[in-house]
C-alpha cells in the first residue's frame, strides 16, 4: 500500500472547524511520536491525531467476516 499519510506544516490562514471534547488512552510511545510530529510540523497534538484518525477512516477497509488464522482456507 502506497497510500502515505502526509503532514504539512499548518497554514495559520484557515479556520478551524468546530469539535466536541472526547477522551482517548493511548499507548505513551505513540504520544511521544505525536508530540515530536508536532513540534516538526507547527501543527497541535490534537490536529495531527485527527487528520490521522481521518486517514483511517478515508483508507479503511472493512472485513465484515472474522478469519480464524488456525483453519486453513
Amino acid at each position: 500500500m502506497e497510500n502515505k499519510f502526509v503532514v504539512t506544516p499548518k497554514d495559520t490562514t484557515k479556520k478551524e472547524e468546530k469539535s466536541i471534547v472526547m477522551t482517548l488512552r493511548l499507548n505513551r510511545n505513540l504520544q511521544e511520536e505525536f508530540d515530536k510530529l508536532s513540534k516538526r510540523s507547527g501543527r497541535t497534538r490534537n490536529e495531527l491525531m485527527c487528520m490521522a484518525l481521518q486517514y483511517a477512516l478515508d483508507n479503511l477497509e472493512f472485513t465484515p467476516e472474522i478469519k480464524n488464522e488456525k483453519e486453513p482456507n
